[in-house]
């Protein structure tokens, strides 16, 4: 466990349409003692779910994939029905100066994927039902996932598997506390986005032995705990209907989204999917597409057994980083308000040029070659910042279903005004908690780590 925080942010939630639900948030999240578990009991239940079930994962050569192959002619990588995911090669250009260009693999899944947690009043408190997901990527390989995490090809059922247990809530909602179309990792997805729903029912709901019901303040504990709640679990929290508990933000709602168009039209992006085989600077071996240089990601294969998935085994790729990323906000009281420092990051999987990111979002390992004038902008102060001005600290997997051992350092890092000026540089800009919150009820707009660090900082004491 990392954590340098005490208690979870009580703040109370705001969906005009349902003036119950602030209150009723509020108390889940002052909540730690949930109707049907302690937490001091989540780590223990865990443990038991993993071992009611084989969980294997084998590295494998690409020739040892089932259903999966490269094509002749592309040497895209895909499955055979044509579904799940593929492959390809992403040609990426940025008009500027300098000229920004590179050419890499990339996963293409267009499918829209639903993302769903249900919810329940237990006691007068809302409860929500968490699973104990296996995914491969995840080094612990079992953690806290939505209710529902399928993509269209598993609750379809193209793998002709078990059905997707509670996908009926979700697909004819009973009263939806938050909706909205959310993007994955714009550096490895090519315009992927999922489904980020909470639902909320007053039905008779069994829980089935791999899930649970807990409270937003169990949840938030655990957020406090490294590799416990999933990436996706994480972003779908991350859309509760939260207001700005400490309104003044610096600068005015109209003024953020003006900035933000203006980052958009002054960053000209052309990305174009290409074949795989023709992609320059990646090299393909035996069991594994890798750089060069050695640097960024490898693209590998790997054997699954999973005695609690729909399907119990299977082959698939997955992309595995060259090491461990780090992941921070630096944050600042201006005029007594908490602020975050976002940067407008462009990703070549985009679907809009720009969405806002962390103030660092970086694997380090990457730029250890070049001279410090081009490490990326306040990794130095993140790396450097004494335990006292940690707020948040932090080790999260990223998304385990298609990455492997993806996992990054997510801090919240306090800041002063020469390490962290009120007029930052160029591509960065102070928003408030409450703004970020405002931001994430639509698509596209905040990426996938900073959703996660919005969910932790739930998790934060103010």
């Amino acid at each position: 466990m990392t954590s340098h925080a005490a208690s979870p942010v009580l703040v109370p939630p705001r969906p005009r349409e349902n003036a119950g639900l602030p209150g009723r948030l509020a108390l889940s999240a002052a909540t730690t003692a949930g109707a049907h578990l302690r937490i001091e009991d989540v780590h223990g239940w865990l443990a038991d779910r993993d071992r009611a079930h084989r969980f294997e994962v084998e590295r494998i050569p690409f020739a040892g994939l089932d259903a999966w192959s490269f094509h002749p002619g592309t040497g895209e990588l895909g499955h055979r029905t044509g579904r799940f995911f593929t492959v390809r090669g992403l040609r990426a250009r940025i008009e500027g100066d300098p000229v920004t260009e590179w050419e890499q693999p990339v996963i293409e899944q267009p499918e829209v994927g639903i993302l769903g947690i249900l919810a329940k009043e237990f006691g007068g408190v809302l409860h929500f039902l968490m699973q104990a997901k296996m995914e491969p990527g995840n080094r612990n390989l079992l953690q806290l996932s939505p209710t529902v995490q399928a993509t269209r090809s598993n609750y379809t059922r193209v793998h002709q598997g078990a059905p997707v247990r509670y996908l009926e809530h979700f697909v004819r909602p009973e009263r939806v506390v938050a909706d909205t179309l959310q993007s994955e990792h714009g550096s490895w997805f090519y315009r992927k986005a999922n489904r980020n729903l909470i639902v909320e029912t007053d039905g008779e709901v069994e829980a089935h032995d791999d899930f649970c019901w807990l409270t937003l303040g169990q949840v938030h504990a655990l957020l406090r705990w490294d590799n416990v709640v999933n990436m996706d679990a994480r972003t779908v929290l991350s859309c509760l209907p939260f207001p700005d508990s400490a309104p003044g933000a610096l600068h005015p709602d109209t003024e953020v989204l003006s900035w933000i168009t203006g980052e958009r039209s002054r960053h000209d992006v052309r990305t174009e999917l290409m074949p795989l085989a023709q992609v320059r600077g990646w090299i393909r071996e035996e069991h594994r597409i890798r750089h060069e240089h050695d640097r960024y990601f490898d693209v590998m294969a790997v054997r699954v057994r999973a005695g609690s998935r729909e399907v119990t085994s299977w082959t698939q790729p997955l992309f595995e980083p060259r090491g461990r990323g780090v992941t921070a906000f630096l944050t600042r009281r201006i005029g007594g308000v908490p602020h975050y420092l976002v940067h407008a990051r462009v990703e070549g999987g985009f679907l809009d040029t720009v969405e806002l990111g962390p103030t660092v979002q970086c694997v380090p390992g990457n730029f250890a070659h070049l001279p410090p004038d081009r490490q990326p902008r306040f990794l130095s102060t993140v790396l450097s910042a004494k335990p006292d001005r940690i707020r948040y600290e932090a080790v999260h997997s990223e998304e385990g279903g298609r990455f492997l051992n993806a996992e990054s350092r997510y801090l919240v890092v306090e800041a002063d005004e020469e390490e962290a000026p009120t007029t930052p540089p160029e591509g960065y800009r102070w928003v408030s908690a409450g703004q970020l919150t405002w931001l994430v009820r639509h698509a596209h707009y905040i990426n996938v780590q900073a959703r996660t660090l919005l969910a932790c900082l739930y998790a934060m004491e103010t």
